[in-house]
């Protein structure tokens, strides 16, 4: 059996490229180990752009351990999407700190490394739940010092310790409830495993050229606010044609862009794919059958404008300003209009890093920001982009977009920081938020079984209605939100529909709900139909 003493500095760049690649090949398969049967499976995604950020943060040429390391450091942290990516890049921060020192890496320094990441992570989440790659990362952690502590190499410490982390992945479901009742394991422990497997794979054979895989390039190019090879053409369409189709096209899709999603219904197939080659997309669509609804944008286009707006607002400091995540153009005026300085588009499946989020800060030329991540899956990359921001920040926890709105009811720019901030975490008690989506998965509710692609309606969290039909959803979800104290109900309509549905919807709750202020409007967010606030 092999034996190796110690990694170099070459074979340590080669354990992350090979780690990414095996993210990258795993992503959907991590994706799939989603807990809720709603189109957010993003855990790969996240996981692997946080990792591929990471290592576009080195050069070929770099030639210490530690350099290395802290790059590794440094790019996972700027680049962290969702709350699996920001555990990862602490993990990574902790690992690369551990390694300040080496000049090579051996059995106990690569113990020790994991087990410092380990506590690193620990450290950042405020309530660490188990059964998750936390606890992944202690279990192999554990093993893995008690492995170097035995005498063994390098390559047998890591045997052990990715025995260790399978292991402790297939009793997470017996942790953590909620992952037994979906009959799936951790997402994010499953990404961790795939990226010490990478590790292993390129200490015992799996070789990339890394002048093609990492060129060489100037650190102050690494580092710039300017990512134009990210930016291309968001590029949306349907397909009339049968959901049986999807993972044909998700496997055609994913070689030509980023960011894709690919969901049927019945005999319709929807698209969402950012690439620099849209005609080559919709090409091979066509072979599928008729496309309708195309949508064309060109991100740097958009980005470029974004800039110059910022840009000629760069004059007098602003005392305090506020930053939303958003997603849908309707949604995105909606919160402009509310007095939001500027948006990061994002949300479900569309996790901004936390680079993005510390980008928007230093654009916005405020003393004070206040962050409304708008996401669940996006509150720990906007807790995280406070430190590496001269500015005071403070991120309000908004888990959706209705929780944004209630916020910015309670925002005055005139009032004093700490009055505007308790102003808006107050505004979040007030609201009882719902969606209407779509099932990825057959699934058992409290309330019966829910087959895929049937119609939810979730309301903080729980899904309480299922049914073929969005309105019919979208009416009953209203019905079980409303309590004696319900005053207002406001409904953004997503992407499917237009304008012309929003008023005639409001037309139809004014009917139902006489007593009530209705307001509907065009929210034209993706994958949901409807999202609804209760206030």
């Amino acid at each position: 059996m092999d034996t190796k003493k110690v990694v170099n500095s070459q074979e340590f760049m080669q354990m992350w490229v090979v780690a990414l690649q095996s993210l990258h090949n795993n992503k959907d398969i991590i994706n799939g180990l989603n807990v809720f049967p709603v189109p957010d499976g993003d855990t790969g995604t996240n996981m692997h752009l946080t990792l591929k950020s990471a290592v576009e943060y080195l050069d070929n040429q770099d030639t210490e351990i530690p350099v290395i390391a802290t790059k590794i450091s440094k790019g996972s942290l700027m680049g962290a999407r969702g709350n699996s990516g920001v555990i990862l890049s602490q993990i990574l921060r902790g690992f690369s700190n551990s390694l300040a020192s080496k000049d090579v890496l051996d059995a106990h320094g690569f113990a020790e490394a994991l087990n410092s990441g380990m506590q690193t992570a620990y450290k950042a989440v405020i309530k660490p739940v188990e059964g998750t790659i936390l606890t992944v990362c202690k279990d192999s952690a554990k093993v893995a010092l008690e492995s170097a502590d035995a005498g063994n190499d390098i390559l047998k410490v890591m045997r052990d310790t990715i025995r260790e982390a399978s292991l402790s992945l297939e009793r997470t479901p017996e942790l953590l409830p909620v992952l037994k009742k979906a009959g799936v394991i951790d997402a994010g422990g499953k990404g961790l495993l795939v990226i010490m497997q990478g590790w292993y794979k390129a200490l015992t054979g799996a070789k990339v050229d890394l002048k093609e895989a990492i060129p060489t390039k100037k650190v102050e190019t690494v580092l710039s606010d300017e990512h134009e090879d990210e930016y291309g053409y968001c590029t949306e369409f349907m397909i009339k044609a049968s959901e049986k189709h999807v993972n044909t096209l998700i496997a055609i899709f994913e070689n030509l862009g980023d960011s894709l999603v690919v969901v049927g219904i019945d005999d319709i197939i929807k698209v969402h794919v950012h690439t620099l080659n849209p005609g080559i997309v919709l090409e091979e669509a066509l072979k599928y059958g008729e496309l309708t609804r195309i949508k064309i944008e060109n991100m740097q286009e958009q980005h470029s404008h974004i800039m110059s707006e910022l840009d000629e607002n760069l004059g007098e400091e602003l005392e305090v300003a506020v930053i939303a995540v958003s997603v849908g153009d309707g949604i995105s005026d909606i919160f402009l209009s509310m007095g939001v300085n500027h948006i990061i588009k994002g949300g479900q499946t569309m996790n901004p890093s936390t680079e993005d989020i510390v980008s928007a800060i230093k654009k916005i030329n405020a003393k004070n920001v206040f962050v409304l991540p708008n996401n669940s899956n996006i509150i720990l990359a906007a807790q995280q982009s406070k430190e590496l921001v001269d500015v005071n920040v403070e991120v309000i926890p908004t888990k959706n977009i209705p929780q944004g709105f209630a916020a910015m009811m309670g925002y005055n720019p005139n009032e004093s920081f700490d009055d505007i901030k308790e102003a808006m975490l107050e505004s979040l008690e007030y609201v009882n938020s719902a969606e209407i989506t779509f099932a990825t998965r057959d699934f058992q509710a409290d309330f019966g079984n829910i087959k895929k692609n049937d119609i939810i309606g979730i309301n903080n969290g729980d899904i309480i209605v299922a049914s073929d039909d969005p309105e019919t959803v979208l009416l009953t979800t209203i019905e079980k939100m409303l309590n004696d104290e319900s005053e207002i109900i406001s409904v953004f309509v997503g992407d499917v529909y237009n304008n012309e549905h929003a008023q005639e919807l409001e037309l139809k709750l004014c009917d139902v709900y006489p007593d009530f202020d209705i307001e509907v409007h065009y929210g034209g967010q993706p994958l949901y139909y409807y999202l609804v606030s209760v206030e």
